[in-house]
């Protein structure tokens, strides 16, 4: 590609690049963590654009820049929009710009929820891996059986081989019959169980994961639980404060994810300290905290979603695409420069 060309991806494009991909997009995410806590990028809060007139929709711009071997910039703009699961649309969309990091000239154009999710998936599986320690579950809970968790059981049942029986949970039967359906086309030969109480999944699975389009904590108290239970808390709200007091609680970047009415940000709005959050999944990674608190009190991880992730996973899908010419290339997508467009009037 030329000074000046943008590359665009389309999702489809995406998702056929990043098929059989994940042990290599949970090892980018791992390295962009690891950065972050370095102080190797820029991660500006998010400003979040909300319509007087369904204020249950939203449209978020995650602004980032990722150091390390990464050097790029970027941002998403992803919308969610809860009224389109009524017309068949998905919830999320989203689009992502790439810039250079040296000339902020944008490089790619992006499409950004299969980015998203594959992140927020990453993500989810590093921290399952390091927080469960030794002790793999052969049981995965699912709370919300949306795009995102789909994304999750694809990752966790690569990683984790362990995994043998699936229980899933969604207050719409029509959904979780989907989610079945697909997760059996996975091809792996796993037990696939349905409950019609949230409660059921948190007792019998030590291991679970939360993603739900809650914006208000409908989980008030935790039910007698495995002795080495994780909770990947991806959707953020689902906890009322006196179950996160309770719990071992590790987050992405303790700023980001003390704000926007989350289950953390309840509790210290609550308590007056964000004393409930112990570490980073970073200090774990790097050896600075212990995985687990206490072998019996269950540890949760609230991910705020972070835009250093999908800067990192777009730069390794950017690479990807140009090394197997996937995409369509906008030559000359910018003008010619100003000084050489006087330059060119002045002599004529």
């Amino acid at each position: 590609m030329n000074m000046g060309d943008i590359l665009v991806l389309k999702g489809n494009e995406i998702l056929a690049l990043l098929a059989d991909q994940e042990k290599a997009l949970v090892h980018s995410v791992e390295r962009a963590y690891i950065a972050h806590t370095r102080g190797e990028s820029s991660l500006p809060f998010s400003p979040v654009l909300r319509f007087p007139d369904h204020p249950e929709s939203r449209i978020a711009a995650l602004p980032a820049y990722l150091g390390q071997d990464c050097k790029m910039a970027g941002l998403k703009w992803v919308a969610s929009f809860p009224a389109n699961l009524e017309c068949g649309l998905d919830r999320a969309s989203a689009v992502i710009i790439l810039n250079s990091a040296q000339t902020g000239i944008p490089q790619a154009i992006i499409e950004g929820s299969v980015i998203s999710a594959k992140r927020t998936a990453a993500s989810a599986a590093l921290a399952a891996r390091y927080l469960q320690n030794e002790q793999r579950s052969s049981y995965l809970g699912i709370i919300g059986c949306g795009p995102i968790n789909f994304e999750v059981v694809q990752f966790l049942l690569t990683l984790q081989p362990e995994i043998q029986t699936l229980v899933l949970y969604d207050i719409n039967q029509e959904r979780v019959q989907l989610f079945k359906h697909k997760c059996q086309e996975l091809g792996r030969d796993v037990e696939i169980h349905i409950v019609r109480d949230k409660h059921e999944v948190l007792s019998s699975c030590p291991l679970v994961s939360m993603a739900t389009t809650a914006t208000t904590p409908h989980i008030l108290d935790m039910p007698e639980h495995p002795s080495n239970a994780v909770i990947l808390h991806i959707s953020l709200r689902d906890l009322a404060p006196q179950v996160i007091v309770a719990c071992d609680n590790i987050v992405d970047d303790i700023d980001h994810v003390s704000q926007a009415q989350t289950s953390i940000h309840l509790t210290e709005q609550l308590t007056g300290n964000r004393d409930c959050v112990r570490c980073t999944l970073a200090d774990i990674l790097l050896g600075k905290a212990p995985a687990r608190k206490h072998p019996t009190i269950p540890t949760i991880f609230s991910p705020f979603g972070l835009g250093i992730l999908d800067i990192a996973v777009s730069k390794f899908v950017y690479d990807l695409a140009l090394r197997e010419q996937h995409g369509t290339t906008l030559s000359t997508f910018l003008p010619t420069p100003w000084v050489q467009r006087v330059k060119q009037t002045a002599g004529r």
